[in-house]
């Protein structure tokens, strides 16, 4: 059995421990009259007048309090230290004589920042000796009465405001934090005589967001809406030490059905157990053979012992008040008592505790500092050797691995059941209030140049910082989901943008768990979104607004091929349409939800690479087409209560992009509004009648407005209607005769360009293929083609100054882009025209391969030109959804490359560039060889 040999009678025990240990030779030195009565003495009685002067320090002057704190803090050291290797105390002794110092030296400190308090606060005291309602809770190992040798102590501060003066009750929360900040300085204060004891207030409420010293009402708020089930593990040991005890009791009374659960369902105790789960990292076992072991923290170590017996204590202790003991060892006893493990595996464990709690307070004892690290440095790791009783370096460094094996070993028997760890890659932990430190080491391996951050904000979502974690059913699944999320987030290639951004999306969302939960269930689709996340901007911003679009992505629709048609969009638009006159922006809404999902599900395919561009195109176009069919009779509705209805028809008329069906995420539409109406009926039918002129023209604006205008849900698309004939100068509404008779004698040459991408999307059939004749016929006239292509020139030239290029990404300004191309075969598709030839296609594509089809232009450079155009079109697209206007390569993330790379089926992102600079190249040239 692995065991500490103890170093002998009392004289000889601190002979050899002052001969490796600087910090027991200075206090031998500096408390010379102590360390003679604990040697000749008993220690018992040296103990009980160490704490009795700490007892008496709130009586003395603060300075002399000070001394005698922190002397009866050394005299406590020397007597654990001499009683620890000679074998006259065992463990449970010597953390009950630190604990009870730590009891002492708290009570002084309270008293003392009492009596040396401002007036003012006295005065807030109303003349009692100690501040009204205030307690103070003694936490984790201070709680359990196992504090170790050179440990800090977790302390938690609550009053109660109404136990003071109802006067002073608005100052209650100032004068407690004065109070508590003041018993903080007295401990921790390093002065010619040491300190007493380091201080950590961070097991209150919600520490990042509350005062030191907690009002119990909001405490207790805290813990029956948010509390987690690391916070019930710590209040296992709480234990009031100081203050007002009658308050303190009702409080740990009331927190008991918080801390004791009777009932636990699967998600809590899968929760619970994922505490122990995720600390002792089954599947990682990189420090095996480091000798500089952590004895607290490492796998094998002292936590994985406690938080063994606190989980299980967690689960059962609701139903077994037989479990419910402070101590680690109590409640292992208390585990075999009630037939949850047998009593070798609590033996083995309690023998793994006190083993390595004392080679713990051996490291402690060289230097009085907070670690539970064995050095690394040989030399000094052979002086905690020494002071174990082990007869050389190398056996020391056998029993710790001895111990660690065994250890690890009865934990994982424990657990049979245990899931595999959080991540493959080590611990994922996110409990307490402190960063853990292998923890950051698994998140940093995932990529994440602040790990540190990550954590906190992790942290901060268990507390209940957002909307979507303050239940404790979000907060479980949470921790489920924990570590798919990161890993999802790295495999984007942008962790710390992808977490930003998920971060943005998780604290718009009003609720959690039904979000975590299909995640959980559908791990696709919390990969594909936090990819979107990452790597679309514009698609994470339309999702952090709008989460409940998520739900959409359980169609199947959502991942189906784009439909080469609308009725399926149709369909989804006008399901829920209902038209009232006095609902106008009720029916606007309607759509908007419906063109979201859309937009984001065309969206989505093409950052994935489920769609090319001209898919995307027109899938945006028909989505186009179908809202602005849905909202012709929202527009027109509106009209009929006032003003009536006009006999007669009309037609809405695409003009670019959506004319030629190859419309972006961004694009904006070019439209125009035709009517015709016999001469007989040129008013309206209502109450109030209006010229057909103006009711087209208010129905118009009706129109621009539903698809424009910002309601709660949004806003659809920009709206340009200068291609029609006059520019802004004429009217919204054309009429057909009038369209007709401008087009054959005053339209200019880029109103002809604009006319080959003219084309009707909705309105009356009959017009509609009356305005494709009047087109046909327009363009067919024969021209003056050298006056026709200086006139294109002129009008690029034009374009060039009034719209700069806005960077090496603008696919559209730059010289060999869009534009370029369009012109090209603009041109081309006027002579073919004017030559007979019926070559007119809206969309840029399919008129290069008419073109081509009837000998306007070459079938080489007509088809070099298409392969250039959809490199174009698919960087575009990809753009519009991801990154916007002002895409910058080189400060872009990889992740986002790859996702371009994707979509061009190029290897890498140098491919699409050189993609690029050929498919520009070649239009470029072509246009300037156009353009002499």
């Amino acid at each position: 059995m692995i065991a500490i040999k103890p170093l002998g009678p009392k004289p000889e025990s601190m002979a050899v421990a002052r001969s490796v240990s600087p910090y027991l030779e200075r206090l031998c030195q500096r408390r010379a009259d102590a360390f003679q009565g604990f040697v000749h003495g008993s220690l018992c009685d040296g103990f009980l007048n160490a704490f009795a002067h700490a007892a008496a320090a709130d009586q003395l002057g603060l300075h002399e309090a000070m001394a005698a704190l922190r002397q009866a803090k050394a005299d406590t050291h020397l007597g654990c230290a001499l009683g620890d290797l000679s074998g006259e105390l065992g463990l449970q002794d010597v953390t009950h004589y630190l604990s009870s110092l730590a009891d002492i030296a708290t009570c002084s400190a309270m008293g003392l920042a009492c009596r040396t308090a401002q007036s003012r606060d006295k005065a807030l005291m109303g003349g009692q000796a100690l501040v009204p309602g205030l307690f103070i809770l003694a936490m984790g190992k201070h709680g359990a009465g196992e504090l170790n040798y050179s440990s800090d102590i977790d302390l938690a501060a609550f009053y109660d405001r109404d136990a003071f003066e109802e006067e002073a009750r608005d100052n209650a929360s100032g004068l407690c934090v004065r109070h508590v900040q003041a018993v903080s300085r007295i401990l921790e204060e390093v002065t010619p005589d040491g300190y007493v004891f380091r201080v950590d207030w961070r097991l209150r409420p919600d520490p990042a967001s509350t005062p030191v010293a907690v009002s119990l009402r909001a405490a207790e708020a805290y813990y029956e809406s948010v509390g987690q089930n690391w916070e019930r593990a710590a209040f296992i040991k709480a234990r009031a030490i100081g203050g007002d005890l009658t308050i303190a009791a009702s409080f740990l009374d009331h927190l008991r059905p918080f801390i004791w659960r009777k009932n636990l369902d699967f998600a809590a105790i899968d929760d619970v157990q994922s505490i122990l789960r995720q600390i002792h990292a089954v599947h990682r076992s990189k420090d095996s053979d480091d000798p500089a072991f952590d004895v607290k923290l490492g796998r094998g170590g002292i936590r994985e012992i406690e938080f063994f017996a606190q989980t299980q204590q967690l689960i059962l202790g609701g139903r077994d008040a037989s479990l419910r003991l402070r101590g680690t060892l109590d409640a292992l006893d208390a585990l075999v008592d009630a037939g949850r493990i047998d009593a070798p595996a609590r033996d083995d464990l309690a023998h793994g505790y006190r083993f390595l709690r004392a080679i713990e307070h051996r490291i402690q004892m060289l230097d009085d500092e907070q670690t539970h690290q064995l050095p690394s440095d040989p030399s000094r790791r052979a002086r905690v050797a020494v002071l174990s009783g082990h007869e050389n370096l190398a056996a020391l460094d056998r029993d710790i691995r001895a111990c660690r094996d065994m250890v690890r070993t009865r934990v994982r028997e424990l657990f049979p059941e245990s899931k595999p760890l959080s991540s493959p890659l080590g611990s994922l932990v996110f409990t307490g209030v402190e960063d853990d430190l292998e923890t950051l080491e698994t998140i940093a391996s995932l990529g994440f140049s602040e790990p540190s951050s990550i954590a906190k904000t992790i942290r901060a979502w268990h507390h209940g910082h957002i909307p979507a974690t303050r239940t404790a059913r979000a907060r479980e699944l949470l921790t489920a989901l924990t570590p798919e999320l990161l890993q999802a987030i790295a495999a984007t290639g942008e962790p710390e943008i992808g977490f930003a951004r998920f971060q943005d999306f998780f604290a718009a969302l009003p609720a959690g768990v039904q979000i975590l939960s299909l995640f959980k269930a559908e791990p696709k689709i919390l990969k594909e979104t936090c990819a979107t996340l990452a790597l679309a901007p514009r698609l994470g911003t339309v999702l952090a607004q709008r989460p409940a679009i998520l739900d959409a992505m359980l169609s199947p629709h959502f991942l189906a091929p784009l439909a080469p048609d609308t009725s399926e969009i149709d369909h989804n638009i006008m399901a829920d349409m209902v038209i009232h006159p006095d609902q106008f922006e009720h029916s606007l809404d309607i759509v908007r939800r419906c063109h979201r999902e859309e937009l984001f599900r065309i969206g989505f395919q093409v950052l994935h690479g489920r769609a090319r561009a001209d898919q995307a195109g027109r899938a945006y176009s028909k989505l186009a087409e179908a809202t602005i069919q849905s909202l012709i009779p929202v527009a027109t509705e509106s009209l009929v209560p006032i003003h009536g209805r006009i006999h007669g028809r009309f037609a809405v008329c695409a003009w670019g992009k959506l004319g030629g069906q190859e419309l972006a995420a961004d694009s904006d539409l070019d439209l125009m509004i035709v009517y015709d109406v016999d001469d007989e009926l040129q008013e309206s039918d209502g109450e109030r009648p209006i010229s057909a002129e103006q009711w087209h023209t208010r129905f118009t604006q009706r129109l621009v407005s539903a698809l424009s205008v910002q309601t709660a849900e949004g806003s659809l698309y920009d709206v340009d209607m200068q291609l029609r004939p006059s520019g802004r100068a004429g009217p919204v509404a054309v009429q057909f005769s009038a369209l007709k008779h401008y087009y054959r004698d005053q339209a200019w040459t880029w109103e002809l360009q604009a006319l080959t991408r003219l084309r009707p999307v909705a309105g009356d059939l009959e017009l509609i293929s009356e305005i494709m004749d009047m087109k046909a016929q327009v363009l067919s006239v024969p021209r003056e083609l050298g006056t026709i292509r200086a006139d294109i020139v002129a009008m690029r030239k034009k374009m060039a100054l009034a719209h700069p290029v806005r960077g090496r990404w603008d696919i559209k300004r730059q010289s060999g882009g869009l534009i370029d191309l369009e012109f090209l075969s603009q041109y081309y598709q006027l002579l073919g025209a004017s030559r007979g030839h019926n070559c007119v296609r809206a969309n840029t594509i399919e008129a290069l391969h008419a073109l081509a089809e009837f000998g306007v232009l070459a079938f080489e450079t007509a088809g070099r030109l298409i392969l250039a155009g959809r490199v174009l079109h698919d960087v575009r697209q990809i753009l519009a959804v991801a990154a916007g206007p002002n895409f910058d390569a080189d400060r872009a993330g990889s992740g986002l490359k790859r996702a371009i790379a994707r979509c061009l089926d190029a290897p890498d992102f140098t491919t699409v560039q050189a993609k690029l600079d050929d498919a520009q190249t070649l239009i470029r040239e072509q246009f300037m060889q156009f353009a002499v």
